[in-house]
């Protein structure tokens, strides 16, 4: 009967059941696959000093001189003395900045005031590079917002996320006519965990 249906190629019915099976990922996987799939640039680090040497050659790659911090802490990360740091954001200069959350349902980035300020993100570069930790993974939009709620006193405002990692994406929600937010992006993801 096996040949029969190799013969008159009859999938068997245990095959078909394999294919149909729902694949269950893990958060970081999740986040990862639908990250990459958006065109995002993904680099895993597992101690502070691959993030070092994965920023230098982000920076080396691009031939970028001059970067602008929205968080001083991540100067850290860089060597001062072959790259420039910028007073203000210059749109031919990168922006290395932290994130609120990842948010792995859709890969998408969320930024709050305490990354953003109170500027939009149409307003900064379009080359960001992020810093984040593993640990800065959830579920979904709803989990991020909690876990801002929970973590920052006093609430932030200016609650928003990077969608598109390619640049001139267009974007069919029409939430977001007008408001491209689309990016050229890094994440330099630490494991944290």
């Amino acid at each position: 009967m096996n040949f029969l249906k190799k013969l008159f190629n009859i999938p068997d019915k245990e095959s078909q059941e394999i294919q149909n099976q729902e694949v269950k990922l893990s958060l970081d996987d999740l986040f990862v696959h639908k990250f990459v799939d958006k065109g995002g640039k993904f680099l895993y680090c597992i101690k502070k000093s691959e993030v070092k040497e994965n920023l230098k050659k982000i920076l080396l790659e691009n031939s970028w001189k001059n970067i602008f911090l929205l968080d001083t802490v991540l100067k850290s990360y860089l060597n001062t003395s072959e790259i420039k740091l910028l007073d203000s954001p210059v749109s031919e200069s990168p922006l290395l900045t932290n994130c609120e959350h990842l948010i792995a349902e859709n890969g998408d980035i969320m930024f709050s005031s305490n990354q953003l300020g109170s500027k939009k993100l149409t307003e900064y570069p379009e080359n960001f590079i992020v810093f984040a930790k593993t640990s800065q993974i959830v579920k979904d939009t709803g989990q991020g917002l909690t876990g801002i709620k929970t973590n920052c006193k006093p609430i932030p405002t200016n609650i928003s996320s990077i969608r598109n990692y390619q640049l001139n994406n267009n974007d069919d929600n029409f939430l977001n006519y007008g408001n491209s937010n689309s990016k050229n992006l890094y994440l330099l993801l630490l494991e944290d965990l």
